[in-house]
């Protein structure tokens, strides 16, 4: 294949990617935008909207609600652990020789 028509497929499929990007992230900035008007243009209702709206506020009326509430994320941060530790331990051990190199 030539370097010309090569070059050419790059650039286009840059360009698709940067359009799609742009027109997430307009459509990102103006949902953010009319949230914050909704809302007053005030930035503590909106992170309290957000908070409610990803269930991380909400009232819990016993202790084992609360508990219930919070074990997904728990249980998220074992799994990460677990499956980051042995990447730790690894970097951690690796010897001087390889780190030179």
């Amino acid at each position: 294949m030539a370097a010309g028509t090569e070059k050419k497929r790059s650039k286009a499929l840059f360009l698709a990617i940067a359009g799609i990007g742009a027109a997430f992230g307009i459509w990102a900035l103006t949902a953010f935008v009319s949230l914050f008007a909704q809302l007053g243009w005030s930035p503590g209702e909106v992170l309290r909207q957000y908070m409610v709206a990803t269930g991380a506020l909400a009232e819990h009326e016993t202790l084992v609600d609360y508990y219930t509430h919070i074990k997904g994320a728990e249980y998220i941060i074992a799994v990460a652990f677990l499956g980051l530790y042995p990447v730790y331990y690894k970097f951690v051990n690796r010897t001087k020789a390889r780190m030179k190199a």
